[in-house]
């Protein structure tokens, strides 16, 4: 027998909120099945879609590029297809993670000289006010 998670479960082992599961269902990410009572469950496969999107929204995805990469498995059962666009999509995240990395270290090359200069200055303005 396979077991199910509820909706209460789920969130509390990944921290979201029910909105944010039914949210996820809305926008076609996740597919539960109902119980006898019509409450939604959760499945394996579920799960690790939700594990998936969580670690694409860590990573910065949009659900957009999250759902394309979990639909994709439904098409090509292979998962050839799955891993050859999360590659792409990881691909240009390095490009945009490699990028912000070098803009922040600018920012911080210019903070460091702007701090040496202030630095000089205010020790000038000390050393004026003594004399």
């Amino acid at each position: 027998m396979i077991e199910m998670k509820t909706i209460a479960e789920v969130c509390e082992m990944f921290a979201l909120t029910p909105r944010t599961l039914r949210y996820y269902e809305e926008i076609g990410l996740l597919r539960p099945k109902r119980n006898s009572a019509n409450h939604r469950v959760y499945d394996k496969k579920e799960l690790a879609k939700i594990k998936l999107i969580e670690r694409g929204k860590r990573y910065n995805f949009k659900l957009d590029e999250i759902k394309e990469m979990i639909l994709l498995f439904d098409i090509d059962r292979t998962g050839i297809k799955q891993l050859e666009r999360t590659i792409a999509y990881g691909r240009e995240k390095i490009k945009e993670i490699d990028q912000r990395i070098a803009e922040l270290q600018e920012i911080r090359r210019e903070i460091l000289y702007l701090e040496r200069k202030f630095t000089k200055k205010l020790n000038e303005l000390r050393s004026e006010t003594k004399t």
